[in-house]
């Protein structure tokens, strides 16, 4: 658990601590360790809520995520609260089950790609168990680090089906490599934090998580001491160019960029470098 001073206006979350580990970075940790940070229905719902009050918050410009305890980032969802849902289990006409299942899906990758959507840059660290919805979480972030030990896996063929919260769409956007991307979602098998590296889904391992979250609390420090429209713009632009095609995000880039350069951080930081200050920029 954080040592960090809690935000007050995040204290009402169930599932979730969020902290400010330094000026305007948050520190969000899934908090279930006594069940390996694993979800139910409610907590996906809350991590969707949590993002969305981070991507609006004004005192924060960069989020760390990370699960509470030594044990797990998460193992996955619940699937002992799953099995009891009746919307999967229950008995009924297959085409209205089916349509209250898909409202159902929608919702869980609503709420998971509230992360995506947070306009502030998002660090994720995994660590210890780190499967199945884990890898969604992840693939939803800026950033991905890692501990030494974690144990990775896209676990969903195991129990049944395709992964459906956006591991399928989002990691062969992630890395290069598609033969390795099939080859971890078809087997379901585990990988390690050395492999993810290797295959660019990671860009940093650390051996503990200790020493990982610190690394990525600097990285959130550096990132918020900067101007907050040049981030912001600057992962917009990111997503966008990763969805479209080259002209149309050239062109989107000319729209933003015409409004974003006659905002005082564009003057600021130009003057800044020049005059060899630090800046300061106002909340966005």
């Amino acid at each position: 658990m954080s040592t960090a001073t809690p935000i007050p206006a995040y204290t009402g979350y169930e599932f979730f601590l969020v902290s400010s580990p330094a000026p305007f970075v948050a520190h969000v940790e899934i908090n279930r360790p006594r069940k390996l940070n694993a979800f139910t229905h409610a907590m996906w719902l809350e991590f969707g809520r949590v993002f969305r009050q981070l991507s609006d918050d004004a005192d924060v410009r960069a989020v760390v995520l990370s699960g509470a305890g030594e044990r797990a980032f998460t193992s996955g969802l619940d699937v002992q609260a799953a099995a009891q849902d009746s919307q999967v289990t229950g008995p009924g006409d297959v085409a209205k089950k089916a349509k209250g299942l898909r409202a159902h899906i929608k919702e869980f990758q609503d709420s998971i790609s509230e992360a995506e959507k947070c306009e502030k840059p998002v660090i994720c660290v995994l660590h210890g168990i780190s499967i199945g919805l884990a890898i969604d979480i992840a693939c939803t972030a800026d950033i991905r680090f890692a501990t030494s030990d974690a144990r990775l896996a896209v676990k969903e063929v195991d129990i049944g089906l395709a992964a459906d919260i956006g591991t399928l769409a989002r990691l062969p956007k992630i890395v290069g490599s598609m033969s390795w991307v099939k080859d971890v979602c078809l087997s379901a098998r585990n990988f390690s934090a050395e492999e993810a590296l290797a295959a660019g889904f990671l860009s940093q391992v650390h051996p503990s998580k200790e020493k990982a979250v610190e690394a990525a609390v600097a990285l959130a420090k550096s990132l918020a001491d900067k101007s907050p429209v040049a981030v912001q713009g600057t992962k917009e632009l990111l997503n966008y160019g990763r969805d479209n095609d080259v002209a149309a995000s050239l062109r989107y880039t000319q729209v933003w960029n015409s409004a974003a350069v006659q905002g005082k951080d564009f003057e600021q930081a130009i003057m800044s470098g020049l005059k060899r200050t630090k800046p300061r920029f106002e909340k966005l």
